[in-house]
């Protein structure tokens, strides 16, 4: 019995697609280009269940799983998502393999953005570490225990650029640079892709573009994005991605520019294959397609459907009925050309033949909880933490803390002793019981010779419009509604008193930052400010420790508490992580990834604006304070103290087009052995163009032993020195004065010029 050459592996991945599409009907080929979430937990609903008594909305949903399973049997889904439990990815795999005609795989694909069930520092957090070598690692551990369970594909690195804390998701993100956000988003393409092996999975960076630039910080609203910015700022990230070999990109929801992303013929086609190169597949994000016609985009879903297809967009996300089931229709009523839905189907083909699907479609269930234990996923979980954590002030050097000053602690704060809230959002499969708590990990540090109270103090209101997460994870603890905050908040200050240190932890819940969680205030929720203020007036030693995803209004702390450390949300082995930090058993050295405004008034905020006029008068646009930020891109303190010197370029005069180095030597001035993260800045004096005041150009975390000396080396060339400009509507390098600094954050000043010569 002969095979189907699209059967025979020794063949060329392109003629096996090109073998398999002759054998397609168009509505299998739809089929391939749609992906349905997965609802349920893969247990059968009785036959006798009475679906007609359920309400409409909750049928619907219990109804979900059967259609998705039915679509599967009939050729009519080429991917599923959110299925994470191996037995029933096995299953619905036998379905596509044996139940249809041409026996296609699934794809299966996740959310796995900080960790599956090793859960690591939120992404915030880990380009807070500035080390994309870590990066890389954690991201390649999260792709080993993706696998194991039968994913094969993450919606991940989130790669938008945003400069406006209101957003939820600029969790999820590297902050407000290009360079570091470039840097970050090929490290996670690297650790989750590998060799694409059978430890690795396929990377879908998302959302192109614009996306953290949503008006208002609202999440799905609208962008308005200047070609300018869009070129220097918010795509690069995307490049760098691509370049790092990424199979996948995710489209966004909001209309940029008044066009909605995933149906942006520009966006799709001209930019990201043509400028980008990118030759993988493009998903919508979760319902967009369908959404066109709500945008008042599309007239019908058979014109959504059509128009996201000829634009570019090769799969459809959906919940319910696909948009893309009318592609057939289009086709044969001559909306579509049938040569573009094959271009489509082909890119989605490609990658299961890539990832080895149709030799090897089933996972080993019996394999998957060995992995998923695996200690040392949770060792780098730790290292992960201790490298992400931003010592944002530490007057007094109070710490390191030493074991003979913390013989009685105070530990303040709900989220302190929260295990949810230590892991972070936007995870599905934790073990939420194994994660440590800052309590837990000081209890862990100091052992039975320490007094360590925990007083949860005030608590924490909850959301006005309830995430729609919570439903879906029943270790989320609210204040209960009888908490008393009066009584609590006494309890709290009295605790602090009797103690030789008080160790309070603010921020706000996990549920409180991510996906449809913008905000409109940066305030500490609740009655936080005043519970601080009321242990800070006992005159025990605060250090105030502090769990978010954004910057939050600490303008009343750094004036009056001695010790700030910025812990975001630090992942399973977060405590201990913690404790490490403040008893020096780690070093502090992660560097902020995003400008700290003062308040909310203060955002969007970047230190990479224009002089514009009167720039002398920077820092008081504001009649009525200080302009200027709380705390600078870049900014972090560590143990050890760092001098810079003997900045040298490699030439006095580069020519357009060539590359020279920028040295400088950063020696450890303490008797302490420490980490910095050495930062390159430029501006640009003149050109075609007016340019930031200041642009990072590079950067490298250094072990630098105490009294050690050590010299860092940058190139500087056309890749850092081109930009596209707005008067030539292309890109540039000019003939200019280049200013160069070398330091540890975006105020450094040790300075250097370069001419650049024609």
């Amino acid at each position: 019995m002969s095979t189907a050459p699209y059967r025979d592996p020794d063949l060329t991945v392109e003629a096996r697609v090109a073998d398999l599409l002759t054998r397609m009907t168009v509505e299998e080929k739809a089929g391939q280009l749609s992906q349905y979430f997965y609802m349920g937990t893969g247990e059968r609903v009785p036959d006798d269940f009475d679906l007609d008594s359920l309400p409409p909305e909750h049928r619907a949903f219990v109804e979900q799983p059967r259609m998705v399973e039915r679509a599967v049997a009939s050729g009519g889904a080429g991917s599923v998502l959110f299925v994470r439990e191996p037995n029933l990815a096995n299953r619905l795999q036998r379905s596509a393999v044996e139940d249809t005609r041409l026996g296609i795989p699934l794809l299966f694909g996740f959310d796995v953005v900080h960790g599956l069930r090793t859960i690591f520092p939120v992404p915030i957090a880990l380009a807070a570490s500035w080390d994309p070598e870590l990066i890389e690692a954690v991201q390649g551990v999260a792709a080993r225990e993706s696998r194991a369970v039968g994913i094969h594909w993450t919606f991940a690195p989130m790669v938008d650029v945003t400069r406006d804390a209101r957003w939820g998701r600029i969790i999820e993100g590297a902050g407000e640079d290009p360079v570091l956000g470039a840097a970050v988003a090929a490290a996670q393409v690297r650790g989750f892709q590998g060799d694409l092996d059978d430890e690795h999975v396929l990377a879908g960076p998302k959302h192109l573009v614009g996306y953290g630039a949503a008006r208002g910080g609202r999440d799905y609203d609208d962008a308005d994005v200047s070609d300018a910015d869009l070129w220097n700022v918010y795509l690069p990230p995307f490049r760098a991605a691509v370049e790092a070999g990424a199979a996948n990109v995710m489209s966004a929801y909001m209309d940029l520019n008044g066009v909605p992303a995933s149906a942006n013929r520009w966006l799709l086609t001209d930019v990201l294959r043509g400028e980008l190169g990118f030759d993988g597949w493009v998903v919508s994000d979760a319902n967009a397609v369908r959404s066109l016609e709500v945008q008042h985009f599309a007239k019908d879903q058979t014109d959504a459907a059509a128009r996201a297809l000829d634009a570019g967009l090769d799969m459809e996300m959906t919940t319910f009925e696909p948009a893309f089931a009318n592609l057939p229709a289009a086709v044969r009523d001559g909306l579509v050309d049938e040569a573009v839905l094959d271009r489509a189907v082909a890119r989605v083909l490609t990658a299961k033949f890539r990832l080895g699907l149709f030799e090897r479609p089933f996972v080993d269930a019996a394999a998957a909880a060995e992995v998923l234990d695996a200690p040392e996923h949770r060792e780098l979980a730790r290292t992960a933490a201790e490298r992400s954590v931003v010592l944002l002030k530490n007057e007094g050097a109070l710490l390191p803390l030493s074991d003979t000053s913390a013989q009685r602690v105070a530990v303040i704060g709900q989220l302190a002793d929260s295990k949810r809230d230590t892991i972070g959002p936007w995870v599905f499969e934790h073990d939420t019981a194994e994660a440590v708590s800052i309590v837990d990990g000081l209890r862990h540090r100091l052992g039975d010779d320490a007094r360590i109270e925990h007083a949860p103090g005030v608590g924490i209101p909850g959301r006005v419009h309830p995430s729609p997460f919570d439903a879906m994870d029943p270790s989320v603890q609210p204040t209960p509604a009888d908490h008393d905050d009066d009584r609590e908040l006494d309890r709290a200050v009295a605790a602090a008193a009797g103690a030789d240190l008080a160790v309070v932890v603010v921020g706000q819940p996990q549920n409180q930052i991510g996906e449809k969680a913008s905000v409109s205030t940066l305030d500490l929720p609740g009655r936080q400010q005043e519970q601080l203020e009321r242990i800070v007036a006992t005159g025990t030693p605060v250090v105030l420790v502090v769990l978010s995803g954004r910057p939050l209004d600490l303008r009343w702390a750094d004036e009056h508490v001695p010790t700030i450390l910025q812990a975001w949300y630090p992942g399973t082995r977060g405590g201990d992580a913690v404790a490490a930090v403040l008893f020096g058993d780690a070093e502090p050295a992660g560097r902020l990834p995003f400008t700290w405004p003062r308040h909310v008034g203060q955002v969007p905020a970047t230190y990479a604006h224009l002089r514009t006029f009167a720039p002398e008068d920077q820092d008081a646009r504001y009649f009525d304070g200080d302009g200027a930020p709380l705390y600078r891109f870049g900014h972090g303190l560590t143990y050890a103290t760092f001098a810079y010197a003997g900045l040298t370029v490699g030439t006095d005069r580069l020519p357009v087009g060539e590359t020279t180095t920028v040295s400088v030597d950063v020696t450890n001035t303490s008797a302490r052995d420490g980490e910095d993260v050495v930062q390159l800045y430029v501006h640009q004096r003149h050109g075609t163009s007016s340019r930031p005041v200041r642009e990072l150009k590079g950067f490298q975390r250094v072990a630098v032993p105490a009294g050690a000396t050590r010299t860092v080396t940058f190139e500087l060339g056309p890749d850092q020195l081109s930009y596209w400009s707005a008067a030539t509507r292309g890109v540039v390098q000019d003939t200019t004065t280049i200013d160069i600094w070398a330091g540890g954050d975006s105020a450094a000043t040790l300075h250097t010029e370069l001419e650049v010569s024609a």
